[in-house]
């Protein structure tokens, strides 16, 4: 059938190209030739293409969606709303007070060892005055004589020095943790949430015995003295510190009610820790009684020059025996820092933090009964 021949509209080859002559008849079309004359995809693609940046002016720009540093939709996307339940969020909250709190610690840390290094400086400078006066501290005497300083600069090391500030820092954390213990009892937090405050304070007095343990290698004898706490507090001091015991009986009338196991395991602890208070007491006094008998006999001979040898051997054995103090004061903080770790252990979490809080309140009354005994007004 003859078929009329069509405009093309999509020509194969450039306008400018004159067709090449066709064989057989003109009005004809072989299948290769009309083959030929359809246009291929591509090149309606392309024809498509061309027709359209011609009419339709520019191609518009996709908005493109931003994107934050964690990876999340800056868009509308971000701001749907999102189903998060109570837990989540409480912990968030949780977490960023914590935070806050880190920080401001932080900042209150560096600004006391700021102070405390102000101070040991001052400290430091009163002694070289006192030394450049024709003072000596070792065994805080007089080159010259035999009288002891009126002041307390020479009875002090420089251990003790930063010990003593340290503990007054240390002082300061134990109030700050004491009242948010406090606050978390009165609100009656649940006690999931009351054991971690617990664990914070069984780790400050943790920090406590380390801070004695060093000082214990320097200068022990600044532990025993208690010069490191108030007047009232030495009345009651026991090798450098309280005495376990005594704590257990300030606090068993704080935590009741306590079940079978409690009371039998508090029972238990207490007669424990009485037996080994004992036996380090009775330790200490044979230790004390034997140093004296070294350092009396052949007192009255001691002056004679033939008799300085025997002296010197005799100091030389007391000292000895001196050094072995040490040990007491450490089985001593020893018995304390395991005195704490198991009421933490017998005691729920709500009991525990009553426990804790009777102590610090015990303590700090010590305290205040020692500055109203100091601002008392005398009479003649």
């Amino acid at each position: 059938m003859m078929r009329p021949p069509t405009l093309n509209i999509f020509p194969s080859q450039p306008m400018h190209v004159e067709p090449s002559s066709t064989k057989g008849n003109a009005g004809f079309v072989s299948s290769g030739s009309e083959k030929s004359s359809e246009p291929s995809i591509m090149e309606l693609s392309k024809s498509k293409n061309n027709v359209l940046s011609t009419t339709s002016g520019p191609e518009p720009k996709i908005p493109k969606r931003e994107w934050n540093r964690k990876g999340q939709n800056s868009g509308s996307e971000q701001n749907a709303p999102k189903t998060t339940d109570h837990k989540t969020l409480r912990r968030l909250a949780q977490n960023r007070e914590a935070a806050r709190k880190s920080r401001i610690r932080k900042k209150a840390y560096i600004q006391q060892l700021e102070s405390s290094r102000i101070r040991l400086a001052q400290l430091e400078q009163e002694l070289q005055r006192a030394r450049s006066q024709g003072f000596h501290f070792a065994g805080n005497a007089l080159l010259g004589g035999d009288q002891g300083l009126p002041n307390n600069i020479g009875n002090m090391t420089s251990d003790a020095a930063v010990f003593d500030m340290e503990y007054s820092r240390w002082l300061e954390e134990h109030h700050r943790l004491m009242c948010e213990l406090r606050n978390a009892v009165t609100e009656h937090f649940p006690e999931n949430d009351l054991r971690i405050y617990v664990e914070n304070c069984v780790t400050h007095y943790d920090e406590m015995m380390n801070l004695k343990s060093m000082l214990v290698k320097s200068d022990v004898f600044h532990l025993i003295s208690g010069m490191w706490k108030t007047p009232a507090e030495r009345c009651f001091i026991w090798m450098g510190d309280f005495r376990p015991s005594e704590l257990i009986k300030i606090i068993l009338s704080q935590i009741e009610p306590l079940t079978e196991q409690q009371f039998v395991g508090i029972c238990g602890l207490q007669q424990s820790t009485q037996e080994a208070e004992e036996a380090l007491s009775q330790g200490l006094e044979n230790l004390n009684q034997s140093v004296s008998d070294t350092i009396v006999s052949d007192a009255l001979l001691a002056n004679c020059p033939q008799n300085m040898a025997n002296y010197m051997g005799q100091m030389a054995l007391a000292i000895n025996k001196l050094s072995t103090i040490e040990g007491f004061v450490r089985q001593a903080d020893n018995l304390r820092h395991q005195t704490i770790h198991r009421l933490h252990q017998i005691l729920t979490s709500r009991q525990a933090a009553r426990c804790f809080l009777a102590i610090a309140e015990y303590f700090h009354r010590l305290r205040a009964l020692s500055s109203l005994w100091v601002a008392r007004p005398r009479q003649e």
